[in-house]
């Protein structure tokens, strides 16, 4: 068994029955599905993320290996991609509690506390409007390069989301409108980490940003902007070297915008 606390839960709460503690914690339930519930809280006068994996049973890892993906079995891959994101400068959760049981993969029981991003709205929330309300130029263009960056750097240290969507970028509202806006990245259960992301994650990601932005009014001009950052070198280039990525990213959005 591993038990991780920090801050409030450090100073109330004990590892050796900090899993009691979870089951018992109350509050607004906002997903529950696969052996996982996820719950916002409060505690010492502040709120709270718990997600409290109680293990997906063999047949949701059987079908999800015959499918050629790998199966999330519990909160270690947050808790290890919320920390790598740290350590590489990209904004993401910040994790307080963290403790995992159980050596059978079918069964076992793990949880992961985060604190509230405060004052943050999802990029696609914050650009719903975009199309009847067009933001300022230079807002949008921020927003599309800071994006495009934290893509970018994502990739080349290793990571890839496999849930890469606007949503899942949490924007710092008091920097909106400034020339360094912070955006956060989250939901991570299901993020990957090694030495080099396997060319299918890259076009899974990319594809899924286009995907979702895909009803936000951008233009060519504003595609175009995202692929010079995130390969660094001339649009030209781009178009001539990555030609089979961009078209494979492309349908990828397509697929995905179908249904």
């Amino acid at each position: 068994m591993t038990v991780i606390l920090r801050d409030v839960f450090a100073d109330t709460w004990d590892s050796t029955s900090a899993f009691d503690e979870v089951r018992k914690l109350q509050g607004t339930t906002i997903r529950e599905k696969e052996g996982r519930r996820t719950l916002r809280f409060d505690f010492a006068d502040k709120r709270f993320y718990l997600k409290h994996h109680r293990g997906v049973g063999w047949p949701e890892i059987l079908k999800n290996w015959s499918q050629f993906k790998a199966p999330v079995t519990g909160a270690a891959n947050e808790w290890q991609a919320i920390n790598k994101l740290t350590e590489i400068g990209i904004h993401t959760l910040t994790p307080v509690a963290y403790g995992v049981r159980g050596k059978n993969p079918a069964k076992r029981e793990s949880f992961l506390i985060t604190q509230e991003l405060i004052g943050t709205v999802s990029l696609a929330k914050y650009t719903e409007n975009w199309p009847s309300r067009p933001p300022p130029f230079p807002e949008k263009k921020q927003l599309i390069e800071a994006v495009a960056h934290i893509a970018r750097h994502l990739h080349q240290q290793g990571i890839n989301h496999r849930d890469l969507y606007i949503c899942h970028l949490l924007l710092n509202q008091a920097s909106s409108k400034t020339s360094s806006p912070v955006l956060h990245l989250v939901d991570l259960h299901r993020a990957q980490c090694r030495a080099k992301v396997p060319y299918r994650w890259l076009v899974k990601d990319v594809g899924s940003l286009y995907f979702s932005s895909a009803d936000i009014g951008l233009t060519q001009r504003d595609v175009f902007r995202f692929l010079r950052i995130y390969f660094d070198k001339p649009l030209r280039r781009i178009l001539n070297e990555d030609r089979r990525f961009l078209l494979a990213a492309r349908s990828r959005a397509v697929h995905l915008y179908r249904g």
